[in-house]
């Protein structure tokens, strides 16, 4: 009977005069490789460590990116308590600026739906900018104030000129520094004209137009009598709806006299004499004396971190398709 070993082959044998290999490393240096090895794996957990937190940072970064645009054009109120409603209007009234109607009429609607809010402020600060931005900011200020039922005073800081004017007189009452600067009710447009410089220097303009007055206001070629006609009528009519606006705000508070339409300008002290204003004071003075409520919130939208970081990225990304478009013909 055979046993489980006796089917096994019988192990081979060394062969006789055959050498044994030599060892790869030699005995005194293997102390030196495992130290390079474990030094070599060291490195790499650490690489794998700050890759992880670098990878972790960017997440972060991304993750507030995308809060800050999830919070873009909400108000978040602190306090349920009575308060005063602020609405900055700072800077030149237009298109793409903090004081576009844009921006101003989602602050302005914020402030008005918050029940918290016994009143809204508008704190300004600005020498106007576009009649069609102010026009569109004062129709709405006019309809918040008949939906919410709520007060609105206008604050004037330093200037509160032409379209500045323009929103300000949809407020209730209007209050100034004695050295504020005020009004300037009136329009204007302007441009220059280098056609007789052309012709000193030899250079022709060579416009084509399809429509007669197409190329109307052109700097490069002549204004004509019936252009300058037509610019002047259309300036003169959108100064009439300028000045129904400020008759309709005002009231008989206004002390009209030849001047007052004129484009002219006063002080905060002269405001108050001609009726442009009603009474000095500040923020904190109508905050606390006129709509009883001292604690002022600011609705005002701001521009968040992800907004400069997209304007900044888009400034970057078109500078070259603009420069190849400034190279191109414009046809309008």
């Amino acid at each position: 009977m055979n046993t489980p070993d006796d089917s096994l082959p019988p192990p081979m044998q060394e062969p006789m005069g055959v050498a044994a290999p030599p060892p790869l490393v030699a005995p005194q240096h293997e102390a030196v490789l495992a130290q390079l090895a474990r030094e070599f794996l060291q490195e790499r957990r650490v690489e794998r460590r700050w890759r992880m937190v670098f990878r972790l940072f960017w997440l972060l970064v991304a993750g507030l990116l995308v809060y800050s645009l999830w919070l873009q054009g909400r108000h978040v109120t602190t306090t349920t308590t009575p308060h005063t409603a602020l609405v900055e209007v700072r800077g030149e009234i237009a298109a793409d600026t903090e004081a576009s109607a844009e921006q101003l009429l989602a602050a302005l609607k914020d402030a008005f739906k918050d029940d918290s809010a016994q009143a809204v402020v508008l704190r300004i600060n600005s020498p106007g900018g576009s009649p069609v931005q102010a026009g569109i900011v004062y129709d709405e200020i006019l309809r918040l104030k008949k939906l919410y039922d709520k007060p609105v005073y206008a604050v004037v800081e330093e200037i509160c000129a032409s379209g500045a004017y323009y929103i300000a007189a949809a407020a209730d009452e209007i209050y100034v520094d004695k050295a504020s600067v005020v009004g300037s009710i009136g329009v204007l447009m302007d441009g220059f004209g280098f056609t007789g410089l052309m012709d000193k220097v030899g250079v022709e303009r060579r416009l084509l137009t399809a429509g007669e007055n197409k190329g109307m206001l052109d700097p490069f070629s002549p204004l004509s009598a019936k252009q300058r006609g037509y610019a002047q009528a259309m300036l003169d009519q959108i100064h009439q709806q300028f000045i129904a606006v400020v008759r309709e705000g005002r009231g008989k508070r206004l002390k009209e006299t030849p001047e007052i339409f004129s484009g002219l300008f006063w002080n905060g002290e002269q405001a108050v004499k001609l009726g442009l204003a009603d009474h000095f004071g500040n923020l904190d003075y109508v905050a606390r004396e006129v709509v009883k409520a001292e604690d002022v919130i600011d609705y005002t939208l701001r521009d968040n971190v992800a907004e400069r970081l997209a304007k900044r990225f888009g400034a970057a990304m078109g500078a070259g398709a603009v420069k190849a478009l400034k190279e191109i013909a414009p046809i309008r």
